[in-house]
Protein backbone atom coordinates (compact mmCIF):
# COMPACT_ATOMS: atom_id res chain seq x y z
CA UNK A 1 0.00 0.00 0.00
CA UNK A 2 1.35 3.34 -1.21
CA UNK A 3 0.97 6.57 1.09
CA UNK A 4 -0.01 9.37 -0.02
CA UNK A 5 2.55 12.29 -0.73
CA UNK A 6 0.41 14.81 0.70
CA UNK A 7 -0.19 13.19 3.39
CA UNK A 8 3.86 12.85 3.84
CA UNK A 9 3.92 16.39 4.20
CA UNK A 10 1.33 16.86 6.22
CA UNK A 11 2.90 14.68 8.75
CA UNK A 12 5.99 16.76 10.21
CA UNK A 13 3.84 20.09 9.51
CA UNK A 14 1.54 18.63 12.65
CA UNK A 15 4.60 17.42 14.26
CA UNK A 16 5.76 21.29 14.20
CA UNK A 17 2.64 22.05 15.98
CA UNK A 18 2.44 19.85 18.90
CA UNK A 19 3.75 20.51 22.21
CA UNK A 20 2.52 19.05 24.98
CA UNK A 21 3.61 21.60 27.75
CA UNK A 22 0.87 24.03 26.00
CA UNK A 23 -2.32 21.09 26.44
CA UNK A 24 -4.01 22.04 29.83
CA UNK A 25 -5.91 18.81 30.20
CA UNK A 26 -3.40 16.37 32.16
CA UNK A 27 -4.59 13.07 30.53
CA UNK A 28 -4.67 14.28 27.26
CA UNK A 29 -1.21 16.02 27.69
CA UNK A 30 0.53 12.40 29.04
CA UNK A 31 -1.50 11.24 25.88
CA UNK A 32 0.03 13.05 23.76
CA UNK A 33 3.57 12.77 25.40
CA UNK A 34 3.70 9.24 25.54
CA UNK A 35 2.67 9.22 21.62
CA UNK A 36 5.60 11.35 20.82
CA UNK A 37 7.92 9.26 22.69
CA UNK A 38 6.45 5.97 20.87
CA UNK A 39 7.11 7.85 17.48
CA UNK A 40 10.60 8.56 18.70
CA UNK A 41 11.38 4.89 19.77
CA UNK A 42 9.59 4.13 16.60
CA UNK A 43 11.98 6.19 14.30
CA UNK A 44 15.14 5.05 16.08
CA UNK A 45 14.27 1.19 15.29
CA UNK A 46 13.56 1.93 12.24
CA UNK A 47 16.98 3.61 11.42
CA UNK A 48 18.71 0.92 12.98
CA UNK A 49 16.65 -1.47 10.89
CA UNK A 50 17.36 0.08 7.80
CA UNK A 51 21.61 0.17 9.06
CA UNK A 52 21.19 -3.54 9.56
CA UNK A 53 19.67 -3.87 6.19
CA UNK A 54 22.37 -1.85 3.98
CA UNK A 55 24.65 -4.20 6.16
CA UNK A 56 23.23 -7.30 4.83
CA UNK A 57 22.72 -5.90 1.33
CA UNK A 58 26.41 -5.07 1.03
CA UNK A 59 27.72 -8.18 2.72
CA UNK A 60 25.37 -10.20 -0.15
CA UNK A 61 26.66 -7.89 -2.94
CA UNK A 62 30.01 -9.01 -1.69
CA UNK A 63 29.34 -12.44 -1.48
CA UNK A 64 28.16 -11.81 -5.56
CA UNK A 65 31.28 -10.70 -6.47
CA UNK A 66 29.85 -6.47 -6.45
CA UNK A 67 30.26 -3.72 -4.46
CA UNK A 68 28.62 -2.40 -1.38
CA UNK A 69 26.73 0.77 -1.18
CA UNK A 70 29.44 3.64 -1.45
CA UNK A 71 29.91 5.55 1.68
CA UNK A 72 28.34 9.15 0.52
CA UNK A 73 28.39 11.48 3.49
CA UNK A 74 25.00 12.63 3.90
CA UNK A 75 23.98 16.78 4.16
CA UNK A 76 24.13 17.67 7.90
CA UNK A 77 19.98 18.17 9.13
CA UNK A 78 18.44 19.54 11.93
CA UNK A 79 18.07 16.47 14.60
CA UNK A 80 20.57 14.13 12.85
CA UNK A 81 23.95 15.26 14.24
CA UNK A 82 27.20 13.05 13.75
CA UNK A 83 29.20 15.64 15.09
CA UNK A 84 29.18 14.22 18.93
CA UNK A 85 32.40 17.14 20.00
CA UNK A 86 30.97 19.64 22.60
CA UNK A 87 33.95 22.33 22.32
CA UNK A 88 31.95 24.93 21.14
CA UNK A 89 29.16 24.96 24.00
CA UNK A 90 31.55 24.33 26.89
CA UNK A 91 34.01 26.84 25.92
CA UNK A 92 33.52 30.64 26.67
CA UNK A 93 34.34 32.22 23.58
CA UNK A 94 37.82 34.97 24.57
CA UNK A 95 39.03 38.23 23.73
CA UNK A 96 41.90 37.47 20.96
CA UNK A 97 44.91 39.54 22.13
CA UNK A 98 47.18 40.13 19.48
CA UNK A 99 51.04 39.33 21.18
CA UNK A 100 54.90 40.20 19.69
CA UNK A 101 55.36 37.49 17.48
CA UNK A 102 59.26 37.97 18.57
CA UNK A 103 58.73 37.40 21.64
CA UNK A 104 59.95 33.53 22.22
CA UNK A 105 62.54 34.04 19.17
CA UNK A 106 65.96 33.01 20.33
CA UNK A 107 68.58 35.54 18.35
CA UNK A 108 71.56 33.46 17.18
CA UNK A 109 73.85 36.15 15.52
CA UNK A 110 73.38 40.01 14.92
CA UNK A 111 74.48 41.21 11.73
CA UNK A 112 74.71 45.20 10.94
CA UNK A 113 73.82 45.80 7.32
CA UNK A 114 75.83 48.28 5.48
CA UNK A 115 74.22 51.50 3.86
CA UNK A 116 76.93 52.95 0.82
CA UNK A 117 77.06 56.89 1.69
CA UNK A 118 77.34 57.34 -1.79
CA UNK A 119 73.69 56.24 -2.02
CA UNK A 120 72.92 58.85 0.75
CA UNK A 121 72.06 62.58 0.36
CA UNK A 122 74.77 64.88 1.90
CA UNK A 123 73.28 66.10 5.09
CA UNK A 124 71.95 63.07 6.12
CA UNK A 125 72.27 62.12 9.85
CA UNK A 126 72.81 58.49 11.37
CA UNK A 127 70.08 58.15 13.60
CA UNK A 128 70.03 54.82 15.23
CA UNK A 129 68.88 51.17 13.85
CA UNK A 130 65.97 49.71 13.17
CA UNK A 131 65.91 46.01 14.41
CA UNK A 132 64.26 43.12 11.74
CA UNK A 133 64.57 39.73 13.12
CA UNK A 134 64.63 37.29 9.96
CA UNK A 135 64.01 33.22 10.87
CA UNK A 136 65.98 30.84 9.16
CA UNK A 137 67.06 27.05 9.41
CA UNK A 138 70.45 25.80 7.79
CA UNK A 139 70.74 21.81 7.34
CA UNK A 140 73.96 20.31 6.43
CA UNK A 141 75.86 17.82 7.31
CA UNK A 142 78.72 17.56 9.88
CA UNK A 143 80.77 14.30 8.37
CA UNK A 144 84.14 13.88 9.95
CA UNK A 145 86.84 12.16 9.03
CA UNK A 146 88.24 11.26 12.51
CA UNK A 147 91.90 9.31 12.59
CA UNK A 148 92.53 7.29 15.55
CA UNK A 149 95.75 6.91 17.02
CA UNK A 150 96.79 3.03 16.79
CA UNK A 151 99.63 1.54 18.80
CA UNK A 152 100.95 -1.73 19.33
CA UNK A 153 102.58 -3.18 22.15
CA UNK A 154 105.30 -6.06 21.16
CA UNK A 155 105.68 -6.66 24.72
CA UNK A 156 101.48 -7.64 25.61
CA UNK A 157 101.13 -8.51 21.88
CA UNK A 158 97.98 -6.27 22.03
CA UNK A 159 96.96 -3.09 20.09
CA UNK A 160 95.83 0.17 21.27
CA UNK A 161 93.26 2.28 19.57
CA UNK A 162 91.77 5.51 20.72
CA UNK A 163 87.90 5.50 21.20
CA UNK A 164 85.80 7.87 19.38
CA UNK A 165 84.69 11.30 21.35
CA UNK A 166 81.17 10.66 23.91
CA UNK A 167 77.71 10.46 22.05
CA UNK A 168 79.28 8.95 18.73
CA UNK A 169 78.86 5.55 18.23
CA UNK A 170 79.25 3.50 14.91
CA UNK A 171 78.87 5.30 11.67
CA UNK A 172 76.59 8.34 12.83
CA UNK A 173 77.23 11.09 15.26
CA UNK A 174 74.25 11.99 18.05
CA UNK A 175 73.05 14.92 16.08
CA UNK A 176 71.79 12.80 13.31
CA UNK A 177 70.70 10.10 15.69
CA UNK A 178 68.23 12.83 17.79
CA UNK A 179 67.14 14.19 14.80
CA UNK A 180 66.03 11.08 13.15
CA UNK A 181 63.92 9.96 16.32
CA UNK A 182 62.47 13.52 16.59
CA UNK A 183 61.50 13.10 12.97
CA UNK A 184 59.65 9.82 13.20
CA UNK A 185 58.31 10.29 17.12
CA UNK A 186 57.82 13.77 17.10
CA UNK A 187 57.12 14.80 13.25
CA UNK A 188 55.19 11.36 12.63
CA UNK A 189 57.15 11.12 9.53
CA UNK A 190 57.66 7.32 8.01
CA UNK A 191 60.61 5.24 8.19
CA UNK A 192 60.61 5.81 4.42
CA UNK A 193 60.25 9.45 3.94
CA UNK A 194 63.24 10.03 6.84
CA UNK A 195 65.20 7.81 4.11
CA UNK A 196 64.33 10.44 1.59
CA UNK A 197 65.03 13.40 3.74
CA UNK A 198 68.68 12.29 4.77
CA UNK A 199 69.66 11.17 1.52
CA UNK A 200 68.50 14.78 0.08
CA UNK A 201 70.75 16.31 2.61
CA UNK A 202 73.56 13.84 1.87
CA UNK A 203 73.52 11.70 4.84
CA UNK A 204 73.45 7.61 3.81
CA UNK A 205 71.42 5.54 6.37
CA UNK A 206 70.50 1.93 5.21
CA UNK A 207 66.70 0.92 6.24
CA UNK A 208 68.16 -1.61 8.77
CA UNK A 209 69.99 0.78 10.84
CA UNK A 210 67.23 3.44 10.87
CA UNK A 211 64.85 0.57 12.35
CA UNK A 212 66.91 -0.47 14.60
CA UNK A 213 68.13 3.32 16.13
CA UNK A 214 63.84 4.34 15.97
CA UNK A 215 63.69 0.91 18.48
CA UNK A 216 66.67 -0.27 20.06
CA UNK A 217 69.21 0.87 23.09
CA UNK A 218 66.56 2.23 24.64
CA UNK A 219 67.57 1.41 28.30
CA UNK A 220 68.70 4.83 28.94
CA UNK A 221 65.63 6.58 28.00
CA UNK A 222 63.36 3.65 29.94
CA UNK A 223 65.54 4.44 32.80
CA UNK A 224 64.45 8.37 32.70
CA UNK A 225 61.15 7.67 31.77
CA UNK A 226 60.41 5.56 35.01
CA UNK A 227 62.19 8.26 36.97
CA UNK A 228 59.62 10.94 35.42
CA UNK A 229 56.52 8.68 35.78
CA UNK A 230 57.28 8.28 39.84
CA UNK A 231 57.93 11.93 39.89
CA UNK A 232 54.67 12.96 37.84
CA UNK A 233 52.58 10.81 40.77
CA UNK A 234 53.95 12.42 43.24
CA UNK A 235 53.34 15.94 41.71
CA UNK A 236 49.61 15.69 42.38
CA UNK A 237 46.99 13.84 44.09
CA UNK A 238 44.92 13.45 41.04
CA UNK A 239 45.97 11.87 37.87
CA UNK A 240 44.24 11.87 34.13
CA UNK A 241 43.62 8.03 32.60
CA UNK A 242 42.34 6.94 29.29
CA UNK A 243 42.53 3.82 26.93
CA UNK A 244 43.18 3.72 23.21
CA UNK A 245 43.35 0.52 20.98
CA UNK A 246 46.77 -0.89 19.47
CA UNK A 247 48.01 -3.70 17.04
CA UNK A 248 51.14 -5.76 17.78
CA UNK A 249 52.52 -8.52 15.67
CA UNK A 250 48.77 -8.51 14.53
CA UNK A 251 47.52 -8.71 17.97
CA UNK A 252 44.57 -6.29 19.69
CA UNK A 253 46.39 -4.00 22.40
CA UNK A 254 45.42 -1.56 24.00
CA UNK A 255 47.67 1.32 25.19
CA UNK A 256 46.98 2.95 28.44
CA UNK A 257 47.35 6.65 28.62
CA UNK A 258 48.55 8.80 32.11
CA UNK A 259 49.09 11.84 32.68
CA UNK A 260 48.72 15.51 34.71
CA UNK A 261 50.23 18.90 33.23
CA UNK A 262 53.92 17.65 33.79
CA UNK A 263 54.20 14.68 32.14
CA UNK A 264 52.60 11.74 30.16
CA UNK A 265 53.17 7.75 30.26
CA UNK A 266 52.36 5.52 27.50
CA UNK A 267 51.85 1.73 28.68
CA UNK A 268 50.78 -0.62 25.60
CA UNK A 269 49.51 -4.13 27.50
CA UNK A 270 47.76 -6.96 25.83
CA UNK A 271 44.67 -6.79 28.20
CA UNK A 272 42.53 -3.85 29.32
CA UNK A 273 40.73 -5.10 32.34
CA UNK A 274 41.35 -3.87 36.10
CA UNK A 275 44.16 -5.75 36.73
CA UNK A 276 46.45 -4.71 33.77
CA UNK A 277 45.41 -1.12 34.57
CA UNK A 278 46.73 -1.64 38.38
CA UNK A 279 49.66 -3.10 36.99
CA UNK A 280 50.30 -0.12 34.83
CA UNK A 281 49.35 2.31 37.89
CA UNK A 282 52.56 0.31 39.32
CA UNK A 283 54.73 1.28 36.34
CA UNK A 284 54.09 -2.71 35.26
CA UNK A 285 55.45 -4.38 37.96
CA UNK A 286 54.96 -7.50 38.82
CA UNK A 287 51.66 -7.52 41.11
CA UNK A 288 51.66 -8.83 44.56
CA UNK A 289 48.74 -9.83 46.80
CA UNK A 290 47.60 -9.46 50.36
CA UNK A 291 44.67 -10.36 52.21
CA UNK A 292 43.70 -7.08 54.50
CA UNK A 293 40.94 -6.07 55.93
CA UNK A 294 40.81 -3.69 52.47
CA UNK A 295 39.95 -6.85 50.84
CA UNK A 296 37.19 -7.61 52.31
CA UNK A 297 35.30 -4.05 52.05
CA UNK A 298 36.16 -4.50 48.20
CA UNK A 299 34.60 -7.79 48.05
CA UNK A 300 31.84 -6.41 49.22
CA UNK A 301 31.66 -3.69 46.39
CA UNK A 302 32.38 -6.43 44.18
CA UNK A 303 29.54 -8.52 45.39
CA UNK A 304 31.39 -11.73 46.18
CA UNK A 305 28.86 -14.09 48.14
CA UNK A 306 29.66 -14.66 51.63
CA UNK A 307 30.71 -18.15 51.91
CA UNK A 308 33.98 -17.69 50.00
CA UNK A 309 34.59 -14.24 52.21
CA UNK A 310 34.97 -16.79 54.98
CA UNK A 311 37.04 -19.54 53.23
CA UNK A 312 39.73 -16.73 52.38
CA UNK A 313 39.62 -15.49 56.37
CA UNK A 314 41.27 -18.94 56.83
CA UNK A 315 44.37 -17.79 54.70
CA UNK A 316 47.56 -15.75 55.95
CA UNK A 317 46.01 -12.80 56.76
CA UNK A 318 48.29 -9.41 55.75
CA UNK A 319 50.78 -11.38 54.26
CA UNK A 320 52.15 -10.65 50.85
CA UNK A 321 52.08 -13.01 48.24
CA UNK A 322 53.48 -13.18 44.26
CA UNK A 323 50.56 -13.79 41.55
CA UNK A 324 52.35 -17.91 41.72
CA UNK A 325 52.16 -18.10 45.40
CA UNK A 326 48.40 -16.43 45.48
CA UNK A 327 47.35 -18.58 42.69
CA UNK A 328 48.49 -21.32 44.00
CA UNK A 329 46.90 -21.01 47.26
CA UNK A 330 43.74 -20.26 45.49
CA UNK A 331 43.90 -23.84 43.76
CA UNK A 332 44.85 -25.18 47.27
CA UNK A 333 41.66 -23.94 48.93
CA UNK A 334 39.41 -22.52 46.79
CA UNK A 335 39.54 -24.70 43.93
CA UNK A 336 35.32 -25.05 43.55
CA UNK A 337 36.34 -20.35 43.02
CA UNK A 338 34.43 -20.15 39.56
CA UNK A 339 36.42 -17.75 37.02
CA UNK A 340 34.76 -15.09 37.09
CA UNK A 341 34.63 -14.47 41.34
CA UNK A 342 38.54 -15.69 41.02
CA UNK A 343 38.82 -12.88 39.30
CA UNK A 344 37.15 -10.73 41.93
CA UNK A 345 39.26 -11.91 44.53
CA UNK A 346 42.40 -11.65 42.93
CA UNK A 347 41.45 -7.95 41.74
CA UNK A 348 40.76 -7.14 45.38
CA UNK A 349 43.85 -8.73 46.89
CA UNK A 350 45.81 -6.23 44.35
CA UNK A 351 44.29 -3.42 45.20
CA UNK A 352 44.81 -3.83 48.58
CA UNK A 353 48.49 -4.37 48.60
CA UNK A 354 48.66 -1.46 45.99
CA UNK A 355 47.45 0.99 48.50
CA UNK A 356 49.85 -0.32 51.36
CA UNK A 357 52.94 -0.59 49.47
CA UNK A 358 55.86 2.26 49.57
CA UNK A 359 57.62 1.72 46.53
CA UNK A 360 55.45 3.93 44.00
CA UNK A 361 53.22 6.96 44.71
CA UNK A 362 49.69 6.08 45.07
CA UNK A 363 46.99 7.93 43.76
CA UNK A 364 44.13 9.35 45.43
CA UNK A 365 41.76 10.23 42.34
CA UNK A 366 41.51 8.95 38.52
CA UNK A 367 39.99 11.58 36.75
CA UNK A 368 38.40 9.60 33.52
CA UNK A 369 35.52 8.35 32.09
CA UNK A 370 33.25 5.68 33.36
CA UNK A 371 34.34 2.15 32.18
CA UNK A 372 34.28 -0.55 34.66
CA UNK A 373 38.15 -1.42 34.96
CA UNK A 374 38.66 2.42 36.16
CA UNK A 375 36.58 1.77 39.09
CA UNK A 376 37.79 0.48 42.96
CA UNK A 377 41.62 1.10 41.85
CA UNK A 378 41.96 4.13 44.01
CA UNK A 379 40.02 6.12 46.69
CA UNK A 380 38.10 8.56 44.64
CA UNK A 381 36.96 8.89 40.73
CA UNK A 382 36.29 11.64 38.84
CA UNK A 383 33.96 11.20 35.93
CA UNK A 384 34.74 13.78 32.93
CA UNK A 385 32.09 16.56 32.64
CA UNK A 386 32.97 16.79 28.54
CA UNK A 387 32.51 12.83 28.09
CA UNK A 388 28.82 12.63 29.97
CA UNK A 389 28.20 15.39 27.39
CA UNK A 390 28.84 13.66 24.44
CA UNK A 391 25.62 10.96 25.46
CA UNK A 392 23.23 13.74 25.17
CA UNK A 393 24.98 15.30 21.98
CA UNK A 394 24.43 11.60 20.48
CA UNK A 395 20.63 11.94 21.29
CA UNK A 396 18.88 11.99 17.52
CA UNK A 397 14.85 13.52 18.24
CA UNK A 398 12.85 13.47 15.55
CA UNK A 399 9.88 14.98 16.93
CA UNK A 400 10.47 19.04 16.86
CA UNK A 401 9.21 20.05 20.39
CA UNK A 402 11.81 17.03 21.88
CA UNK A 403 14.43 19.43 20.12
CA UNK A 404 13.78 21.93 21.40
CA UNK A 405 13.83 20.26 24.80
CA UNK A 406 17.41 18.93 24.27
CA UNK A 407 18.55 21.79 22.65
CA UNK A 408 17.60 23.80 25.98
CA UNK A 409 18.69 21.38 28.34
CA UNK A 410 22.62 21.25 26.53
CA UNK A 411 22.63 25.17 27.54
CA UNK A 412 21.41 24.48 31.41
CA UNK A 413 24.07 21.64 31.09
CA UNK A 414 26.92 23.80 29.71
CA UNK A 415 25.87 26.88 31.62
CA UNK A 416 26.02 24.63 35.01
CA UNK A 417 29.56 23.52 33.43
CA UNK A 418 30.67 26.77 33.46
CA UNK A 419 29.52 27.43 36.74
CA UNK A 420 31.63 24.44 38.49
CA UNK A 421 34.67 26.31 36.43
CA UNK A 422 33.93 29.40 38.43
CA UNK A 423 33.11 27.41 41.67
CA UNK A 424 36.99 25.99 41.51
CA UNK A 425 38.20 29.70 41.48
CA UNK A 426 36.44 30.44 44.22
CA UNK A 427 35.06 28.05 46.00
CA UNK A 428 32.45 28.47 49.57
CA UNK A 429 30.51 26.36 51.45
CA UNK A 430 27.34 28.15 50.26
CA UNK A 431 27.95 28.19 47.07
CA UNK A 432 28.58 24.34 46.74
CA UNK A 433 25.27 24.06 48.51
CA UNK A 434 23.74 25.59 45.79
CA UNK A 435 25.23 23.83 43.05
CA UNK A 436 24.40 20.56 45.01
CA UNK A 437 21.23 21.61 44.25
CA UNK A 438 20.73 22.89 41.02
CA UNK A 439 22.17 19.47 39.85
CA UNK A 440 19.51 17.79 41.28
CA UNK A 441 17.18 20.62 39.60
CA UNK A 442 18.51 19.65 36.31
CA UNK A 443 19.24 16.08 36.12
CA UNK A 444 15.92 15.30 38.26
CA UNK A 445 13.35 16.66 36.77
CA UNK A 446 11.35 15.28 34.31
CA UNK A 447 11.27 17.07 30.50
CA UNK A 448 8.76 14.83 28.98
CA UNK A 449 11.19 13.04 26.09
CA UNK A 450 11.88 10.14 27.28
CA UNK A 451 15.37 9.33 26.07
CA UNK A 452 16.71 12.57 27.25
CA UNK A 453 14.80 11.61 30.63
CA UNK A 454 16.47 8.22 30.79
CA UNK A 455 20.02 9.96 29.92
CA UNK A 456 19.54 12.35 32.59
CA UNK A 457 19.10 9.35 35.32
CA UNK A 458 22.09 7.38 34.51
CA UNK A 459 24.23 11.09 34.87
CA UNK A 460 22.35 11.57 38.25
CA UNK A 461 23.31 8.20 39.57
CA UNK A 462 27.32 9.39 38.95
CA UNK A 463 26.46 12.25 41.14
CA UNK A 464 29.09 11.58 43.52
CA UNK A 465 31.49 11.32 41.13
CA UNK A 466 30.73 14.10 38.79
CA UNK A 467 30.33 16.36 41.81
CA UNK A 468 33.48 15.60 43.60
CA UNK A 469 35.16 19.08 42.36
CA UNK A 470 33.34 20.78 45.18
CA UNK A 471 35.22 18.70 47.77
CA UNK A 472 38.43 19.60 46.05
CA UNK A 473 38.01 22.41 44.13
CA UNK A 474 41.43 21.69 42.41
CA UNK A 475 40.36 18.41 40.44
CA UNK A 476 39.95 19.38 36.34
CA UNK A 477 36.40 18.66 35.31
CA UNK A 478 37.42 17.00 31.79
CA UNK A 479 39.67 14.40 30.91
CA UNK A 480 40.76 16.56 27.56
CA UNK A 481 44.94 15.61 28.77
CA UNK A 482 44.41 12.04 28.06
CA UNK A 483 41.94 12.37 25.58
CA UNK A 484 44.48 14.33 23.57
CA UNK A 485 47.36 12.18 24.37
CA UNK A 486 45.67 9.36 23.21
CA UNK A 487 44.52 10.98 20.27
CA UNK A 488 48.22 11.24 19.14
CA UNK A 489 49.34 7.56 19.31
CA UNK A 490 46.24 7.10 17.24
CA UNK A 491 47.93 9.74 14.57
CA UNK A 492 51.12 7.57 15.36
CA UNK A 493 49.06 4.42 14.37
CA UNK A 494 47.47 5.38 11.47
CA UNK A 495 50.76 6.34 9.84
CA UNK A 496 52.59 3.36 10.71
CA UNK A 497 49.58 1.30 11.12
CA UNK A 498 51.12 -1.09 13.81
CA UNK A 499 54.55 -2.49 15.59
CA UNK A 500 55.79 -6.28 15.13
CA UNK A 501 57.92 -6.85 18.15
CA UNK A 502 57.98 -6.29 21.64
CA UNK A 503 60.46 -4.34 21.61
CA UNK A 504 59.44 -1.71 18.98
CA UNK A 505 55.64 -1.24 20.98
CA UNK A 506 58.11 -0.67 24.05
CA UNK A 507 59.76 1.97 21.89
CA UNK A 508 56.43 3.73 20.88
CA UNK A 509 55.70 3.96 24.69
CA UNK A 510 58.95 6.10 25.48
CA UNK A 511 59.88 8.56 23.15
CA UNK A 512 55.84 9.04 21.84
CA UNK A 513 56.10 10.64 25.67
CA UNK A 514 56.72 14.02 25.51
CA UNK A 515 59.55 14.21 27.95
CA UNK A 516 61.12 12.23 25.26
CA UNK A 517 62.20 15.29 23.37
CA UNK A 518 63.86 17.22 25.85
CA UNK A 519 66.41 14.13 26.75
CA UNK A 520 66.75 14.60 23.13
CA UNK A 521 68.12 18.09 22.98
CA UNK A 522 70.43 17.49 26.03
CA UNK A 523 68.29 18.71 28.75
CA UNK A 524 66.12 17.80 31.94
CA UNK A 525 62.10 18.21 31.54
CA UNK A 526 61.05 20.94 34.09
CA UNK A 527 57.50 22.32 35.07
CA UNK A 528 56.58 25.35 33.74
CA UNK A 529 57.08 28.68 36.09
CA UNK A 530 54.14 29.33 38.51
CA UNK A 531 52.36 26.43 37.11
CA UNK A 532 49.30 25.56 39.64
CA UNK A 533 46.47 22.31 38.60
CA UNK A 534 44.15 25.26 37.77
CA UNK A 535 46.37 26.13 34.66
CA UNK A 536 45.03 23.40 32.86
CA UNK A 537 41.60 23.53 33.20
Amino acid sequence: MTQNPENEKLVPQLLQNIDPREIADTSVRQTIEILLNLIEELNSKVKSLEEEKQKLQDEINRLKGEDGKPDIKANKTKGFKKDHSSEKERKTPKKHIKSSKNVNITIDRKEILPYSKSELPYDAEFKGYEEVVVQDISFKTDNVLFLKPKYYSASEGKTYLAPLPLGYDGEFGPGVKAFVISLYYGGNMTQGKILEFLEDIGISMSAGYLSNLLIKNTEDFEAELNEVYVEGLASTPWQHLDQTSARVKGVNHTTNVICNPLYTLYSTTLKKDRLTVLGVLQNNRELQFIISPLTYELLDSLNLPTKWKNQLKLLPQNTVFTEPEFDTLLDTYLSKLGSQQRTRVLEAAAISFYHQQTDIPIIQTLICDDAPQFKLLTDSLALCWVHEGRHYKKLTPFVPCHQEILDKFLTEFWDYYRELLAYRDSPSVHRKIELESKFWKIFGTKSGYEQLDERKQLTAAKVSELLLVLEYPELPLHNNPAELAARTMVQRRNISYATQTTQGTKAWDIFMSPFGFATLAGRKPTPPSGLTCRDYS
